[in-house]
């Protein structure tokens, strides 16, 4: 199935928004009994890290790249490259082996997971805001 250019920025939108929220809401379910300042302020860290380093990065350049194609219609699973694809499949592969190994304590699943989630999420709005931008212009823009 192909879709307008613009639609992948929506399909990147959502897919990362989802799974954001569903990040988000591991880590939060496994925070009341782990609440403190350093555990906030660890989230906040791996919030920063992840999208400064990773997920900021990520929607730059596949907005880039989705903006950058010749023909208007794509296939809909284009909103990501094959590296994409590979690297979203072992995180979440790591993500589910590490929680049902039972290797991390709950603080690391509370204090990671919420700063990984809330990441993934923003990064899933920021595709949603360019997805905005390429409409309200009528053309695919930059990042």
């Amino acid at each position: 199935m192909k879709v307008k250019r613009n639609t992948l920025l929506l399909i990147a939108c959502l897919v990362w928004s989802a799974a954001g929220i569903n990040i988000l809401r591991i880590g939060l379910i496994a925070y009341p009994p782990n609440l403190s300042i350093v555990n906030f302020l660890l989230s906040a860290v791996v919030f920063t890290v992840f999208q400064i380093f990773i997920f900021g990065k990520l929607v730059e350049k596949h907005t880039t790249r989705i903006r950058s194609y010749a023909d208007e219609r794509q296939f809909f699973l284009k909103f990501f490259d094959g590296k994409a694809f590979v690297i979203m499949a072992i995180m979440m592969a790591g993500g589910i082996g590490l929680r049902a190994s039972g290797l991390a304590p709950e603080r690391f699943i509370a204090v990671f997971y919420t700063g990984l989630g809330a990441s993934l999420l923003l990064a899933g709005l920021l595709f949603g805001h360019n997805f905005g931008k390429a409409v309200s212009t009528g053309a695919c823009v930059r990042a």
